[in-house]
């Protein structure tokens, strides 16, 4: 028989360093894995009973350490971190690319009417509200009325950037109009995620040492955490939303896609999908989760709160969120 697997694995740390850019992307392109949305509830469970096990102390016979992250992958990819539901299947990191491939792939081909914007517009804010409540902290909860101002207020925003940009381009080249719906959804970006995490920037994130030892509580954290994940679903979304309309503004001046109009959609959403395919993990991998600053940036009074406990501590850390 092989060697009992040891208990001492960390399966509450991601399996690769997190401290470069490869180890981040490898671990992002697991959690981002859209084939996780196709497993059978009994697969979830058992991913559950493995995990749950494991960190009780208890190692089923025969396991290996690869089943073991397979398993603790599996586990993450469905059930929410703190309180441990399983979460709605669209509001999850691997329904990401799927979910995300048809609405940018629909914005990108229905952007000439108003109709049509304020539709794929409200869509892709109603998604991302459910993906910002799926992915919640459970420190600090979203409220009702919380979600419902971010929600109202990125959708307000994305539509009046798309239906003011598409006026102002009416007379430009028409690759100038397709990349309206790119500056729409940047604009939802930058309110919808500082809305959502509103409380954060009021009453700060909790930051700790490198051991985990929670040292206080800083607004300025929470304020460099959130410009971060904007940065990163920006950039997320410009390849997906950059790339193919270059790719149709070609494609629609030759002879095929005037013979076959209706490919036009299906082609545009496979374009979105291959992007997204790199760009979501990739981007998600641009700054640690588990982020950084040094104790001088932060707010007085919590330099001061942390000075009391350790005077030699020159690092603080911080989850930087999704």
């Amino acid at each position: 028989m092989p060697p009992s697997l040891p208990a001492t694995i960390n399966i509450r740390e991601p399996r690769w360093d997190q401290s470069t850019f490869q180890g981040r992307a490898k671990h992002f392109f697991m959690v981002t894995d859209p084939r996780n949305l196709l497993l059978s509830g009994a697969t979830l469970e058992e991913a559950r009973r493995v995990v749950e096990d494991y960190r009780a102390g208890t190692v089923q016979p025969g396991l290996t350490e690869d089943q073991l992250w397979r398993a603790k992958y599996i586990y993450d990819s469905a059930f929410h971190p703190d309180t441990g539901e399983k979460m709605i299947l669209v509001g999850r990191m691997s329904a990401q690319v799927p979910m995300n491939m048809t609405i940018t792939g629909c914005m990108l081909t229905f952007y000439r009417t108003t109709p049509a914007v304020l539709f794929w517009q409200w869509v892709n804010q109603s998604f991302n509200a459910i993906v910002n409540y799926t992915n919640r902290s459970g420190d600090a909860p979203i409220t009702p009325g919380q979600l419902g101002t971010a929600y109202v207020s990125a959708t307000t925003g994305a539509v009046v950037t798309a239906l003011g940009l598409k006026s102002l381009t009416k007379h430009l080249p028409a690759i100038i109009g397709r990349y309206v719906p790119f500056a729409a959804v940047a604009a939802a970006n930058c309110i919808n995620i500082p809305l959502m995490r509103q409380r954060e920037l009021k009453l700060g994130i909790p930051v700790t040492d490198e051991n985990g030892n929670r040292l206080g509580e800083s607004t300025a954290a929470a304020q460099k955490a959130i410009f971060q994940v904007v940065v990163s679903r920006i950039g997320m979304a410009a390849p997906a939303m950059a790339i193919p309309p270059v790719i149709m503004n070609m494609l629609e001046k030759r002879a095929f896609l005037k013979r076959y109009p209706y490919l036009n959609a299906p082609l545009q959403v496979g374009l979105v999908g291959l992007c997204l395919v790199f760009a979501t993990p990739l981007c998600c991998a641009l700054f640690p989760q588990k982020s950084s600053m040094p104790v001088g940036s932060l707010e007085p009074e919590v330099q001061d709160q942390i000075r009391k406990k350790d005077p030699w501590l020159e690092t603080v850390y911080f989850n930087k969120g999704l």
